[in-house]
């Protein structure tokens, strides 16, 4: 069953990046970070389902990352995703109370799809063959 989940969570995932893609195409910056930190979540998610832990809450990519022992390039990557959980969607979680779509730009949001594809790349490498 834990197989399942997994693939679930994977596929889940897969969906959010396409989606992100399609975002991305269409110009919506502040969205597609957001997506791509909900790519990075669910990925991480399908991996600690593979592992049969018992567990598995929380938003935090680095959290999820440290339980399951995952660091370097996969850290680093949500470190800058983890920033995308909030102030992507929230006019309040900026300094200036401004309109997201002033602060993130579509560099922001390739690195982020970039990042979101290492995650899953690596969750997806994992749960298939691991």
């Amino acid at each position: 069953m834990s197989r399942d989940v997994a693939l679930t969570w994977l596929k889940l995932a897969d969906a959010d990046l396409q989606w992100g893609r399609d975002s991305f195409q269409q110009g919506h910056y502040p969205q597609v970070c957001f997506i791509a930190q909900q790519v990075g979540e669910k990925a991480l998610k399908a991996v600690a389902h593979r592992r049969d832990f018992a567990i598995v809450r929380g938003h935090s990519i680095v959290s999820l990352a440290e339980k399951l022992e995952l660091n370097g390039e996969l850290l680093a990557a949500g470190r800058r995703l983890d920033l995308y959980y909030i102030a992507p969607r929230y006019p309040d979680a900026l300094p200036d109370h401004g309109d997201p779509r002033a602060h993130f730009d579509r560099d922001m949001a390739a690195e982020a799809l970039v990042f979101a594809e290492s995650i899953l790349r690596r969750a997806r490498s994992e749960i298939e063959h691991g």
